[in-house]
């Protein structure tokens, strides 16, 4: 045999190693898979609430109907935030959504500016020929997702260029049941008559309708605020989740393959340490047998 005990006892020690660092990184992906989806389900109410003050305002301007107004001009700036992965592990997570990206951008007139979250999805886009307008980095836990949120509405307000209608449209995978995910797309900007419209459908929880005081106008922009923020927060936090979630998949497969090599070297090990064991009984029988021929002679 071409292999050692030596050597085999080697392979198996660092494929032992190996195994524990994976099942180190599965633990940590399984954690912050656990730690993100949280954070998604614990903004739910956050947005309901919001939904709710942004129909009981536009209910109350009432006066200037939804679609009462002139209609939006096409957009001629098509503002694009895809979230992706700094690190790799995780499969075919990066090219799923860069594939679903492409797709949603083509079939939108108007320039694109893309801010990509994310190096290696930062990549692919550029190998697309997309032009990266920034590269932003991907937060590394949940309160690192709400500065990053605040800087991509600070960025696509800044780069609009004055007179021009602008677009902006969320590229993201999100998970789905069984440790999954599948790419979605949402769009962010115009806020339009149908989106009005829509929130202004909401019925109110309650008997009796509510009121706003002060000025509505100021309460409408702060929960426009609100629902801008929320909506960037859940891309990026269900974006994370399913980067964990294919990470914690790639690192279970990893794990069962490492199981199955040690396996194999484990079986491997014992055949040749059983046949140098016979090898060495054989030579003592031998010896033995040479020993009481030589004495009866």
């Amino acid at each position: 045999m071409s292999d050692t005990r030596a050597n085999l006892r080697r392979k198996i020690a660092s494929a032992g190693e190996l195994q524990s660092v994976v099942r180190t990184m599965e633990a940590l992906a399984a954690s912050s898979v656990g730690q993100y989806e949280e954070s998604v389900r614990a903004l739910a109410d956050y947005d309901r609430t919001v939904q709710l003050g942004l129909g009981a305002c536009f209910r109350q301007r009432a006066a200037a109907p939804p679609g009462a107004g002139p209609q939006r001009p096409q957009a001629t700036v098509i503002g694009a935030v895809v979230f992706g992965s700094d690190q790799g592990l995780v499969g075919q997570f990066n090219e799923v959504i860069v594939e679903h990206a492409l797709k949603g951008l083509a079939a939108l007139p108007g320039k694109a500016q893309i801010w990509a979250v994310g190096e290696r999805v930062s990549a692919r886009l550029t190998d697309a020929g997309l032009p990266l307008q920034q590269l932003l980095v991907v937060p590394t836990s949940v309160k690192a997702i709400s500065p990053l949120v605040g800087r991509i509405l600070v960025d696509t307000e800044a780069s609009q260029p004055p007179g021009e209608v602008a677009e902006l449209h969320l590229f993201y995978n999100r998970p789905t049941s069984g440790g999954a995910y599948a790419p979605v797309s949402q769009r962010l900007l115009p806020l339009d008559d149908a989106w009005r419209a829509e929130r202004a459908a909401n019925p109110w929880p309650g008997k009796t309708l509510p009121e706003v005081f002060g000025e509505s106008a100021t309460a409408l922009r702060a929960l426009i605020r609100e629902y801008l923020f929320i909506s960037l927060f859940r891309a990026c936090a269900e974006s994370l989740a399913s980067e964990n979630a294919s990470r914690l998949a790639a690192m279970q497969r990893a794990d069962k393959n490492i199981d199955d090599l040690l396996e194999g070297l484990n079986r491997k090990f014992q055949r040749l340490r059983q046949s140098s064991i016979d090898e060495e009984l054989f030579d003592v029988v031998s010896g033995f047998e040479a020993l009481s021929g030589e004495k009866e002679r």
